[in-house]
């Protein structure tokens, strides 16, 4: 029982984002560090610290070193940029 629950939080990374604004439809946010791996969290959705769904990762732009991530939250939510943010890669 433990090992199933040990390799179920393998899968979740912790995003380190920096939150830079808002566009019509997404919040947009800066990664603080990246690497390849990550490419995985494109069109995931995305949890809160109590691992609720906020939303979902609409797109992955902008430099390869450290992209711009646009997140589009629920509608019913009110989305504080300032919490942590994690997604499930599979």
């Amino acid at each position: 029982m433990i090992v199933g629950y040990l390799r179920a939080l393998k899968n979740w990374i912790k995003l380190d984002l920096f939150y830079l604004g808002k566009s019509r439809k997404h919040l947009i946010f800066r990664m603080k560090k990246w690497n390849r791996d990550l490419e995985k969290i494109f069109k995931k959705p995305i949890y809160d610290e109590n691992y609720d769904e906020i939303g979902r990762i609409k797109d992955i732009f902008g430099p390869v070193d450290l992209p711009f991530i646009s997140i589009s939250t629920n509608k019913s939510l009110e989305f504080d940029p300032n919490l942590s943010v994690y997604a499930k890669i599979s």
